[in-house]
């Protein structure tokens, strides 16, 4: 992807929901607790821009957001790039944001220089491969600001029932 076009996106995506992930997905509610420090809001952005990636099935925009060694933990389970990632689960975790709705109860940032922290609490709920969706989640990303914008360096994602 061409610089240009990812400064776009990110544009769009900062633009259209700050945050996207819980304006896009909780349907225009209250924005989540919690609190982001003005420094990291960008890569709270890059964090935005990836969920809408996902949820609109545009893989290569997701893919372009994450570092090439970045490091998934989900569940117990690791990828350790994004080569591997793509090959492996990218493509049901695209398939299941789309056919979720995810909403961002609270989210906490901060970041140092050129290293960022986001860190998200929320609920997805929804039908998938007919199954009913109800999950609370919680989701760290680490990211690292290169030339061309915020990239995730690592993310790790863990989701319970409710109750």
């Amino acid at each position: 992807m061409s610089r240009t076009s990812l400064a776009l996106v990110l544009s769009l995506a900062v633009l259209s929901a700050t945050p996207a992930f819980a304006q896009d997905h909780a349907h225009g509610h209250a924005q989540a607790a919690g609190s982001v420090a003005a420094e990291a809001t960008d890569a709270a952005a890059a964090v935005d821009a990836f969920h809408v990636a996902l949820k609109a099935g545009d893989t290569a925009v997701a893919l372009a957001l994450m570092a090439p060694d970045v490091m998934i933990f989900e569940e117990g389970g690791a990828e350790r790039s994004r080569d591997e990632y793509a090959s492996h689960h990218l493509g049901s975790d695209a398939a299941f944001a789309a056919a979720s709705e995810a909403t961002v109860t609270r989210r906490s940032g901060w970041a140092d220089g050129d290293i960022a922290w986001i860190a998200s609490e929320g609920r997805t709920t929804g039908q998938f491969n007919g199954r009913a969706v109800d999950r609370l989640t919680t989701e760290t990303m680490v990211l690292k600001r290169h030339a061309d914008g915020w990239r995730i360096h690592h993310i790790h994602w863990s989701s319970r029932a409710p109750g």
